[in-house]
């Protein structure tokens, strides 16, 4: 995954409002109850169905690491979707996202003014639409290079042009990205 994909993953799990079960036991009783056998359990996590009922029964509390890795991942997709999808579509739809970034930004400007890029730190607050382009082509699955597009020119509208009100020909490019954080 990307900088900017990652950051909206760790948005989203912000958005729990509650922890998600810490012990290997809870963990593997919320995954049953989602997934509905031992099974379909050990399918999703790559491991035997033995293994899945000795995880349960707490017979075995220290699975290798990759598979607690995957009983993580597997939990933490699966928790609390309703509250995520309520907190996504709020941002979507009328209280936006607001980015922060240390990165390079380069310019496209008219002739007689600077154009050379360099380092700047900004936190931006971006309207609804641009975080419904966002999650929208998330769910696509857009690479990382179309995720940036979208930010940078939410950055260069909201930013750079102040809503429209200056450098109507400036085009912003967004590159060398240090740090990426999104909140919504």
């Amino acid at each position: 995954m990307g900088e900017i994909e990652d950051a909206i993953v760790r948005a989203d799990q912000e958005a729990f409002t509650k922890a998600p079960p810490k012990t290997l036991k809870g963990r593997i009783n919320f995954l049953l109850k989602q997934l509905g056998t031992t099974r379909a359990v050990a399918a999703e996590l790559g491991v035997s169905q033995r293994s899945v009922e000795r995880y349960r029964k707490g017979d075995r509390k220290t699975p290798p690491r990759r598979v607690t890795d995957r009983i993580e991942t597997a939990v933490r997709a699966r928790w609390q979707p309703v509250v995520r999808g309520r907190r996504r579509k709020e941002a979507a739809t009328s209280t936006g996202i607001t980015v922060e970034t240390r990165a390079r930004f380069g310019y496209t400007a008219p002739v007689g003014t600077t154009d050379d890029g360099r380092v700047r730190r900004l936190t931006v607050h971006l309207p609804p639409a641009y975080a419904q382009r966002l999650f929208d082509a998330r769910a696509r699955g857009a690479a990382d290079h179309d995720l940036r597009a979208i930010v940078a020119e939410g950055l260069q509208e909201i930013y750079f042009k102040d809503g429209g009100t200056r450098a109507d020909q400036l085009r912003v490019e967004f590159t060398d990205i240090d740090y990426f954080d999104v909140s919504f």
